[in-house]
């Protein structure tokens, strides 16, 4: 049984699952889907046509399934999905998507420090920290285990790939391909993110593939579409292949 405060306003139709915690003056809307053993600390809302997984807390004053900032929406009903064991801190904003062909999508295990916002259609996997006061402008994917840092904000459509770490204080206008790491505005890329990936349990062969892949595109002195000739004649591993593909379709084009 899930434990309400008397000042809690859950509308009619919102369905919240078993052992929910919800705090004080939260505000729970008609199309809300609440998993189990969610905790919503002091004034959350959740609003639209929002479904939230299993075993996430959601600290004060988050805002999760309003309306897209978007001049184009026109009202219909667009989701917000958010997976199970996410920690979404004080102030976070995330909206609805401003299309019914495409949710807004936060997956698992995810950490979204204070006041980052997360627009619409943005698609976040798992496994990745997003610190204070970054913001995500509509349709931007970050993939699984990447790491940004605060003050940083993302131009729409940008694809920043699976283990890159950003640096605080960025702008990110470009793709930013996966396993590197850089800073900056305008944003560069310095390296491979070796310390992470190490930490997350990387092998030094898997690291040293990496870096191969990773030297052809940034240190030979090749644009990329040469670089990524030069790919057809190797016999990728499985970690230059993510590489690779994430290039290959980086339709705004790959960061310095």
């Amino acid at each position: 049984m899930s434990k309400i405060h008397p000042t809690a306003i859950i509308k009619e139709g919102a369905k919240i699952g078993e052992n929910c915690q919800i705090g004080p003056y939260c505000v729970i809307g008609e199309n809300v889907v609440l998993g189990d053993n969610n905790i919503l600390h002091n004034n959350v809302v959740l609003d639209g046509h929002t479904t939230i997984g299993n075993n996430n807390k959601i600290f004060a004053y988050a805002v999760l399934g309003t309306d897209p900032q978007d001049l184009k929406f026109t009202g219909e009903p667009t989701h917000l999905r958010i997976g199970s064991e996410n920690t979404i801190r004080e102030f976070c904003t995330i909206n609805c998507s401003n299309q019914m062909g495409e949710d807004t999508v936060v997956g698992d295990r995810n950490l979204l420090m204070e006041y980052v916002h997360v627009a619409h259609n943005c698609q976040i996997g798992s496994g990745c920290v997003i610190s204070n006061v970054v913001q995500l402008a509509g349709h931007v994917h970050v993939y699984d285990n990447a790491t940004i840092g605060g003050l940083t904000a993302v131009h729409q459509f940008v694809h920043i790939g699976t283990y890159a770490f950003v640096g605080g204080a960025s702008a990110i206008k470009k793709d930013i391909v996966p396993f590197s790491r850089g800073q900056g505005n305008p944003y560069r890329t310095v390296g491979l993110n070796s310390i992470g990936l190490a930490r997350k349990g990387f092998s030094n062969d898997d690291i040293a593939s990496i870096k191969e892949i990773y030297n052809l595109f940034y240190r030979k002195k090749l644009n990329t579409n040469q670089a990524l000739q030069q790919t057809e004649n190797m016999e990728l591993k499985e970690y230059q292949k993510i590489f690779v593909d994430f290039v290959r379709n980086a339709e705004r084009g790959i960061s310095n």
